[in-house]
């Protein structure tokens, strides 16, 4: 017997949408026997995991501002994911935003002039897609693979940020310590929830979610880019651009990502430190995937991958489970969602060998 994989001639599409869940029961499943590897209740730690940052309206808008950023970033990656063009650098491209937007915050230092706000997105959306204008030319004009430099330009613009603050940036009254002026009041994000660091970027990454799935859904370059993805050869036959879809895909991406670090900046930081995220970026792709390439499917994942930081703080202090214990859960959703994808799309069946042919017999 010999063990054969297949791909399947048709997905059923309830079974591909079902998917993201079944991952996230199997996560759940495996960090209750790794809470109890570890020496703790699991029970009480998955309690504190999952459901304990949700019974406060306190937890809710935590929840929120840590889901716009996660759903800003994977609405901008999924566009290009549909594309075939692989953007893994959103985490940089967050950074030269956040310090695009920071620089002009801090040029109005002192000023509260009601452009400050408006001049800091765009410059944070700039930054963004200048720094993915990089890999986009790369890319089609010399076919260097994008995966590659969008992310090695990630330590990059982490490298330029410390040295901004440790340098010219820094603030000259902080004490020596590597952070910027805290932002004037004209240049933070307003609050929608008194009593809570809910700012309007929550609104607007949902009104960008609603966006990205109109675009998609009713705009000729959303078909486009779905073409490219699915029949390369249909594209080129239909006279579509694919240096063009490509441009498009990374700049866009690009540019959310660098308003979405815009938004962390004047947001709930307020000034440049040297860790300005926690890994939005590279996660924002686990995000993408997680809601299927679908801008509204990524709010339910960005809000499921947000509790994943809360929950993680939460059990920490509560339970005493190690920081890391984030980052673990988060590969196992990514393990078995991609566990998940692969026996969707394919089939293993058992078959036994070919009989050898018989030789003939040859008479005397």
């Amino acid at each position: 017997m010999s063990l054969k994989i297949e791909a399947r001639r048709e997905i059923p599409r309830n079974l591909l949408y079902s998917t993201p869940l079944l991952a996230v029961a199997l996560t759940v499943v495996a960090g209750f026997f790794i809470f109890l590897a570890m020496g703790y209740d699991p029970l009480r730690a998955l309690y504190h995991f999952f459901i304990s940052p949700l019974l406060s309206l306190y937890g809710w808008s935590e929840l929120m501002v840590k889901a716009a950023p996660l759903i800003i970033i994977g609405v901008g990656l999924a566009v290009g994911f549909r594309a075939n063009v692989w953007n893994i650098g959103a985490e940089g491209q967050l950074t030269v935003g956040a310090i695009a937007g920071g620089v002009v915050a801090l040029a109005f230092w002192g000023e509260e002039s009601a452009v400050t706000l408006p001049l800091m997105c765009l410059a944070g959306i700039a930054g963004g897609m200048a720094y993915a204008a990089v890999p986009a030319f790369l890319k089609t004009r010399f076919g260097v693979n994008e995966i590659l430099t969008s992310l090695m330009l990630t330590y990059v613009a982490t490298l330029f940020l410390s040295t901004l603050v440790y340098g010219p940036l820094k603030d000259p009254l902080g004490f020596n310590f590597p952070q910027s002026r805290m932002f004037g009041d004209a240049a933070l994000l307003p609050l929608i929830l008194e009593g809570t660091r809910m700012h309007l970027g929550t609104l607007i990454a949902l009104a960008i979610a609603v966006a990205g799935w109109v675009m998609m859904t009713f705009t000729i370059i959303g078909f486009q880019v779905r073409v490219l993805g699915q029949a390369p050869a249909a594209a080129r036959f239909a006279g579509f651009s694919a240096s063009r879809i490509v441009w498009f895909c990374l700049l866009l991406s690009g540019g959310l990502a660098g308003l979405a670090g815009l938004f962390e900046v004047a947001g709930p930081i307020g000034q440049l430190i040297p860790a300005i995220s926690p890994g939005y970026g590279f996660t924002a792709i686990i995000v993408a995937f997680l809601g299927r390439l679908h801008p509204l499917g990524i709010i339910l994942s960005g809000l499921l991958m947000a509790l994943s930081y809360i929950g993680g703080e939460t059990a920490q202090v509560e339970v005493g489970l190690p920081q890391a214990v984030t980052g673990v859960f988060q590969g196992l959703l990514l393990f078995f969602l991609l566990a998940s994808d692969f026996l969707v799309r394919y089939r293993l069946r058992w078959r036994a060998p070919a009989a050898r042919p018989q030789a003939a017999e040859v008479g005397p």
